[in-house]
């Protein structure tokens, strides 16, 4: 698919597992990222904090108008605070 250069993300950041369980397996992982991709995201990045069973995840997809009058209401919001 060709998507025109000017195309806006939206990231997501994810810390997977944890530091009292084990390491995800691979089909857990298979699981939340074919989740994800039903709404939209692809995978960027996967990799293990050093010491620890949390992978982070990094995913994008294209921002829409929508998630951009959201991602304006939250900085508006955080400015009144």
């Amino acid at each position: 698919m060709t998507r025109p250069t000017n195309t806006r993300w939206e990231y997501r950041v994810e810390d997977f597992g944890g530091f009292l369980k084990t390491e995800p397996s691979n089909a857990e992982v298979q699981s939340l990222l074919n989740a994800w991709g039903e709404e939209g995201w692809e995978l960027v990045s996967a990799v293990y904090s050093s010491g620890t069973t949390r992978l982070r995840i990094i995913a994008k997809r294209p921002q829409t108008a929508a998630a951009r009058r959201l991602r304006k209401m939250t900085e508006w919001d955080a400015e009144l605070a």
